[in-house]
Parts: structure tokens; C-alpha cells; sequence
């Protein structure tokens, strides 16, 4: 069994009867959802809050049922996935465009449980590129912005060349810093650049980590 298999499906298990449940998105996900559609043909009576449309589109096609900001007070519980995890749980994500729904999921709920494989535990983050959610209009003047934090900003594009576009109509900036040495600051300085609107680093916000060292699942 491959490594986001097990961490996936490991944090399944900490759903549990009543819940409302934020929903990640990326592959290791994926397998949180399955085991948790399999649980609910069981009989788990939960419902869930998608982060993305692409997890929106699985969750019914799962038979997760699935509410909106608007039908609830709170979330129990989200899970989600990460690019990069360094040494004190703060996290680069948004390298499938969803980190803006991300971040406002994640704020909003009671615990964060992030999940990922071994590959994605480093000392220092920052090799992972950072994404960057911009406003379209004037992101090269925002753009040169984020350059002059002392990085290589990319617009991200898609196969065919054209821009990548976001659920929220927006574009995603990538930017390669090599070593962010002080995550909290820097999500800072950038969330302060007119035309950001927010930025893939999650500082402070995992409650409990699931990820596999030498072959077996550790929670930490």
C-alpha cells in the first residue's frame, strides 16, 4: 500500500458520527474521501465542506453529503493535505490551486489534521514553490511585488499555455524562495501587497500531523 494510501485512509478514522468535516483536496486526500464514502454506506451519518470543486465533484460522486458556510456554525474537523512540512508544522499548500478555500476551511475549524507522505517533510520549506493567489488585474505590478521579497515569481500556467485560473477567478502565482526560514512573517508581508489574496502558507494552524516514517504510519 502506497504511502498516501495509508496516511489518507488513517485519517478517515478520526471522523466520526455527527460531524462537519472540511474536505481537502490533492491525491492524498483522495483516499480519505474513499474510506470515508465506504463509511457512510456503513452507516457514518457526517456531512462535509469541499475546499475545491474538483473535491466537491468527488464527494457526490461518493455520496458525501455536502453543505455550504451558510447551513452551519461551525466545522469539527477538516483534513487536508500539504506540498512541504517542516520541522514545526508549518506548511506550504496550494500546489493544486485550492489554497485560498483551503485556509478559510482550515481557520474555521474546531482541529486541522494534515496528512501527508514521507517526501513531504523537510527542515526548511521552500523548495516546493509557493503559490500565490492574485487578482488578475495589474498581477505583474503584484508580481514585481512578491520579486522584490527576494524570489523568482511564475504565473502558473496550464498545458496549453494559458493562464491557470482558480475557483475563485483568480491566478496563482508561484514563487521559488529556496528557504522561507521565517514562514509567519513572511505570509505577512505577503497578505500585505495590494492584489494578493492570500498565500499558501499555513503557519500555526496544524493540530495533529499523519505521515509514514520507515514504512509505518506515525501521528504527531
Amino acid at each position: 500500500m502506497i504511502e498516501k494510501q495509508l496516511v489518507g485512509e488513517k485519517a478517515a478514522d478520526y471522523v466520526k458520527d455527527g460531524m462537519v468535516v472540511g474536505l481537502g483536496t490533492g491525491s492524498t486526500v483522495y483516499y480519505t474521501l474513499q474510506a470515508l464514502g465506504k463509511r457512510i454506506q456503513e452507516g457514518l451519518a457526517i456531512k462535509g465542506i469541499p475546499t475545491s470543486r474538483q473535491t466537491e465533484e468527488l464527494a457526490r460522486q461518493l455520496r458525501i453529503p455536502l453543505v455550504s458556510f451558510a447551513d452551519i456554525s461551525h466545522i469539527d474537523l477538516a483534513i487536508d493535505g500539504a506540498d512541504e512540512i517542516d520541522r514545526n508544522r508549518a506548511l506550504i499548500k496550494g500546489g493544486g490551486g485550492a489554497l485560498l478555500r483551503e485556509k478559510i476551511i482550515a481557520n474555521a475549524s474546531n482541529e486541522l489534521i494534515v496528512i501527508a507522505d514521507s517526501k513531504k517533510m523537510v527542515h526548511t520549506l521552500g523548495v516546493f514553490p509557493l503559490p500565490i493567489e492574485v487578482v488578475r488585474f495589474g498581477w505583474e505590478m503584484t508580481a514585481k511585488h512578491i520579486r522584490d521579497l527576494g524570489c523568482v515569481p511564475r504565473l502558473r500556467l496550464k498545458e496549453d499555455h494559458t493562464p491557470f485560473i482558480t475557483d475563485n477567478s483568480n491566478y496563482i502565482i508561484d514563487a521559488h524562495f529556496h528557504a522561507i526560514e521565517d514562514p509567519h512573517i513572511l505570509e505577512q508581508m505577503l497578505n500585505s501587497i495590494p492584489g494578493v489574496v492570500e498565500n499558501g502558507l499555513f503557519v500555526g494552524m496544524t493540530d495533529k500531523m499523519i505521515t509514514v516514517k520507515r514504512g509505518k504510519i506515525q501521528v504527531l
